[in-house]
């Protein structure tokens, strides 16, 4: 089994997608014209987007939203960078909210954190 691809629920999909490409520089792959559904390149694993409609048309019994004003849910996209101080900034100018700052874990790696204009937790990481 290989994993595919995350799928972010939003209530826009085109401003989730247009946010994406601002404050991470993500391409993007693929926008259905529907404007329910989209792709990023991301590299071997695809981020995508989809309509809270459709969310609720796939989990009947429901789920919670992403909402910035919401805590995050207990998950996080990771973003690698050899500059996380640079990508933290540029995120914050595109919109993002700052977590956390850049800084060094005990393991060597660099990591900040930034929610985007839904709420989600990203994490942008140096490699380890």
């Amino acid at each position: 089994m290989l994993f595919g691809y995350t799928i972010i629920y939003v209530p826009d999909v085109e401003a989730a997608v247009s946010f994406y490409e601002k404050a991470f520089q993500l391409k993007r792959r693929f926008v259905h014209e529907s404007g329910t559904y989209a792709e990023m390149e991301t590299g071997s694993t695809l981020l995508a987007f989809a309509a809270d409609e459709l969310g609720e048309m796939n989990l009947p019994e429901g789920y919670r939203k992403n909402v910035l004003s919401d805590k995050p849910a207990g998950i996080e996209i990771v973003f690698v960078s050899d500059d996380v101080a640079g990508a933290f900034t540029w995120a914050i100018s595109a919109g993002a909210t700052a977590v956390s700052q850049p800084e060094t874990k005990p393991w060597g790696q660099t990591v900040a954190y930034v929610r985007d204009l839904n709420g989600v937790v990203i994490e942008l990481a140096s490699p380890m």
